[in-house]
């Protein structure tokens, strides 16, 4: 998903030191659905948030797994409120066989109502072999495997116009004062600093959760995620009043606060590499270079770049990971070519598809990092298969969905309302535990 849903070699290097070590290799096609067409004339129905160059590039991917099978595929965007749309799709009989889920939460959510169909052999082998554990763990619910996780994530990347930084005279930033510090640099050359999202709640939560884990530490990001540690802890307030710091200036945020929050993710990427740019930068994961390339025609490492999310207050730099896992949904038409599809989005050979498409990272270790278009994605891919167990999941994608996941509702909605006014760390604070308690109890 665009939630969740990279550089130069600084920023592959921060997260290969913050996530730990795996070995990278390369490997050949493997086929799917016995690679005979076994599959004619079935179809398989999918379900995921994507929508615009995400989704047209996923469709690729389903492309060729009918080449290779014989099966037609039909995929509906749900958009944002998946967990919503799949429940009313299985309540009224029209369950679809697979959907792309973008939240641990939600996984667990879908496991937890037994809705979901563990996966085959094939797949489990291919998951063990070829991802570091971390990924089967956030696929697993009470020891059974029920997710692949085909697409991921690194959300801990500011993407900005070279010409733009340039021009104002600055570089990238290493902490986050200085990162504000460039931002009025920025716009004292007559440019805004950032577009925001905030017409996307998730965006919001990106945002905190970068400023969180590196102010208040891995072990304290954990304890909220599991709402082990309240959201009127200190430490929340205390990164609510730094992100605050950013949202209540109106020299920083292009549009001011009215003006992110009439903005959606694809609108953000497209005021900082669009053709009337109104901000030097943006943040968000990797998957703005997608849309940066598809959308804007920009080359990635030339006129579109990032630096990674600067640390804050002096601890180490945020490595926030997110990413898509395919399930089978037990009353979906089609469970056995769902099954299939699955087999086929575990191989090097789908995700390669993908790869070369752009905005697109894989954590299967055993994708040709060759596959890559650009430097940039190369060198970010290889630190994500690089990576160790010690990957910092998206918390919100942790949460259950009526909290971390449903626009309008829960996290989201409170970070807008804090966007549009952050005046008051503390309340905001109570208000999020207020909602995480009754959705965790859920």
């Amino acid at each position: 998903m665009m939630r969740r849903r990279t550089p130069l070699l600084s920023g592959c290097t921060a997260l290969a030191l913050a996530l730990g070590a795996t070995a990278c290799g390369g490997s050949g096609p493997v086929a799917a659905g016995g690679g005979d067409k076994a599959l004619n004339g079935q179809t398989v129905t999918v379900a995921g948030v994507w929508s615009g160059s995400e989704q047209k590039n996923f469709q690729k991917v389903l492309d060729a797994f009918t080449e290779k099978t014989g099966a037609k595929t039909q995929f509906t965007s749900t958009g944002d409120n998946v967990s919503t749309v799949v429940g009313s799709k299985i309540e009224g009989g029209n369950a679809p066989d697979v959907v792309m889920v973008p939240q641990v939460g939600v996984l667990q959510q879908f496991a937890a109502k037994g809705w979901l169909t563990p996966l085959s052999d094939t797949t489990r082998k291919s998951v063990e072999a070829n991802y570091a554990p971390v990924w089967k763990t956030y696929g697993s619910v009470g020891g059974a495997l029920y997710g692949l996780y085909f697409k991921a994530a690194h959300k801990s990347t500011v993407w900005y116009s070279p010409d733009a930084l340039t021009q104002a005279g600055v570089k990238p930033p290493a902490t986050y004062a200085d990162l504000l510090k460039a931002g009025r640099t920025v716009s004292d050359s007559g440019l805004a600093a950032f577009s925001v999202a905030g017409q996307d709640g998730w965006t919001l939560t990106d945002w905190f959760e970068n400023v969180y884990l590196s102010q208040a530490g891995p072990e304290k990001y954990d304890a909220l995620a599991a709402h082990k540690l309240k959201w009127t802890d200190a430490s929340v307030v205390k990164a609510l009043t730094t992100l605050g710091e950013l949202f209540k200036d109106k020299q920083l945020i292009a549009g001011g606060q009215k003006g992110a929050l009439n903005t959606d993710f694809p609108g953000s990427v497209e005021k900082v590499f669009g053709p009337k740019p109104e901000a030097g930068m943006v943040y968000e994961g990797d998957f703005v270079a997608g849309v940066a390339k598809d959308q804007f025609g920009r080359k990635i490492g030339q006129d579109a770049n990032f630096f990674p999310f600067p640390a804050v207050d002096g601890g180490d730099a945020p490595v926030v990971s997110g990413g898509d896992a395919a399930v089978v949904l037990k009353d979906g038409k089609n469970a056995k070519a769902g099954m299939a599809l699955l087999e086929y989005l575990a191989t090097p050979e789908a995700a390669a598809v993908w790869a070369e498409a752009g905005g697109f990272l894989s954590p299967n270790k055993k994708l040709d990092l060759a596959s890559y278009g650009d430097d940039v994605t190369r060198a970010t891919a290889k630190s994500l298969v690089d990576a160790g167990d010690s990957v910092r999941f998206d918390m919100s994608d942790q949460a259950p969905a009526a909290f971390g996941g449903t626009k309008g509702a829960g996290e989201w909605k409170l970070l807008q309302d804090f966007l549009r006014d952050p005046s008051d760390p503390k309340a905001t604070a109570a208000q999020l535990e207020a909602a995480a308690a009754k959705a965790y109890k859920g």
